[in-house]
């Protein structure tokens, strides 16, 4: 099986290495949700829709990612590979699809990449203005190949410190934020608990632009979140699988509700949602976002250099991540001989290290902003990367819930896997619906003007098309089918049904 790995470091050098410990997966599974969604584009989603109508988003949202991780953790524990849900894909739903999931999945990563190593430009412009971007870029895309081509615990090393320091300034944050509202802390509202209860209050709030606008943060929340199922993609180089994607998985609930979803109440409550900061959603100015503005008011003056540190933190762990991904993505499909064979070489460290070049090739899109300014790069790169995250949610919760189907079909019982989903089959079909109306309402304003605007269309959905031609070129030329349920294989992993 690629990337099955063995039980530890001294796996053969064909062989993936089981070197991610616990806590390594633990830090992965929630560092992956935390960034410059939550730092920055939170105050976009409390101006739009009012602190109510983000809470509100945040809460459902958070609520399909767990299930989506819930269904992935099932699938993990019971087949930890490092091709994950495109190896599932494959299995359960149809060789095609699986082929499509994986080459959207390195695609999205590696673009991600290219956006992060942007980004890090307008970072890096708030403390060297006058230092070309493309500069940071390249030392910064070194430092990435060189964290994942040293080894796995290289990558697992960084990955954990950079969450680390994402969840400490998020629970520094969310202490503070209580002990102004209580007044415990100068610079919050003046009458304490009533008067951020007053910024609940204010003309349309708590649900300020209705329905339409709830619809339109979800899309931003949804991206917000994208990062979690870097957990399936850890578990063929996890030390215990069967144990630590488990214990993960039951993490990440309540890791939604205390990073997210009592962030925005704190800044709901502590910062109006009609302060015209929050209108902007810039990842180039540390000085909007809502984290920003609550430590100025606790009388923090270095706030923002401390956020634009933070944000710095926040994009290079991206990036590292989604090396790291993309790399493993690539290196399963070569394995697979759904990708040339010489992305499925690895180094005396258990790297894929061609793998990891070609990732790199793409990751140099960054490097336009030597032509063109970098927001317009960063623009640009975001747009090519558009919903193929959402995609891959869409094709977890298709593998699980046609593979719970498959598994007690041939007569397994449920008690064998190493985790169970809790809440099939509600879990999956509630994540696949709704991800799907997010996914086909990313741009539905387009639609609703006079004329459509077909540039704004096409920009925003060529990822599906792309993916549905991929999945029936795939099937046209090498004839796959949809797999029954009865052909499904669980072969090696559970015991025969007695």
């Amino acid at each position: 099986m690629p990337g099955s790995g063995s039980p530890s470091s001294s796996a053969p050098v064909n062989e993936l290495r089981r070197d991610l410990k616990a806590r390594h997966l633990s830090m992965i599974a929630i560092g992956g949700s935390i960034g410059t969604g939550l730092f920055v584009a939170s105050g976009a989603t409390i101006a739009q829709a009012g602190p109510g109508g983000a809470l509100l988003a945040y809460g459902v949202i958070g609520l399909m990612v767990y299930f989506l991780m819930t269904s992935l953790g099932e699938l993990a524990a019971f087949m930890p590979v490092s091709g994950s849900f495109a190896t599932y894909g494959a299995r359960y739903v149809d060789e095609g699809f699986g082929f499509a999931l994986g080459w959207n999945y390195w695609y999205n990563w590696a673009i991600t990449i290219a956006v992060d190593l942007v980004a890090s430009q307008l970072v890096m412009a708030y403390w060297f203005p006058d230092v070309p971007g493309y500069w940071w870029s390249a030392l910064f895309l070194l430092l990435m190949v060189a964290l994942n081509a040293i080894s796995v615990r290289g990558f697992g090393e960084a990955e954990y410190w950079f969450a680390a320091i994402k969840v400490t300034t998020v629970l520094v944050f969310i202490a503070l934020g209580v002990a102004m509202i209580f007044g415990i802390l100068k610079g919050g509202p003046t009458d304490g608990v009533w008067g951020a209860m007053a910024n609940w209050q204010i003309a349309d709030a708590p649900f300020a632009g209705g329905f339409a606008a709830l619809i339109g943060v979800a899309m931003i929340v949804g991206f917000s979140f994208q990062g979690t199922e870097l957990i399936g993609i850890a578990a063929a180089e996890s030390e215990d699988p069967a144990k630590n994607i488990p214990r993960a998985v039951r993490q990440v609930f309540w890791r939604i509700l205390l990073f997210y979803v009592l962030a925005i109440a704190v800044i709901g409550s502590l910062v109006s949602y009609t302060d015209p900061h929050l209108l902007r959603n810039e990842v180039g100015d540390i000085s909007v976002s809502p984290f920003t503005l609550v430590f100025q008011k606790a009388g923090l003056l270095s706030a923002a250099v401390i956020m634009n540190a933070v944000v710095l933190t926040s994009v290079l762990s991206a990036g590292n991540s989604g090396m790291y991904a993309s790399t493993r993505m690539l290196y399963t499909l070569a394995c697979q001989g759904m990708a040339p064979r010489v992305f499925g070489r690895l180094s005396r460290h258990g790297v894929p290290v061609m793998a990891l070049l070609a990732t790199t090739v793409m990751a140099g899109l960054c490097f336009f902003s030597f032509l063109f300014s970098p927001q317009t790069v960063y623009l640009w790169l975001l747009n090519l990367s558009g919903m193929t995250g959402f995609i891959a949610w869409l094709g977890i919760a298709i593998s699980h819930y046609r593979f719970r189907k498959g598994f007690v079909a041939q007569g397994h019982d449920v008690s064998q896997l190493p985790y169970v989903s809790p809440w099939f089959p509600f879990g999956p079909i509630f994540a696949f619906v709704l991800c799907l109306v997010i996914t086909l309402g990313q741009n539905y304003e387009a639609f609703l003007k006079d004329r459509i605007d077909w540039g704004g269309v096409v920009a925003t959905y060529i990822g599906l098309p792309v993916f549905l031609l991929i999945w029936w070129a795939y099937r046209w030329t090498r004839g796959s089918r949809t797999v029954a349920y009865a052909d499904m294989r669980f072969d090696g992993q559970v015991e025969s049904p007695k």
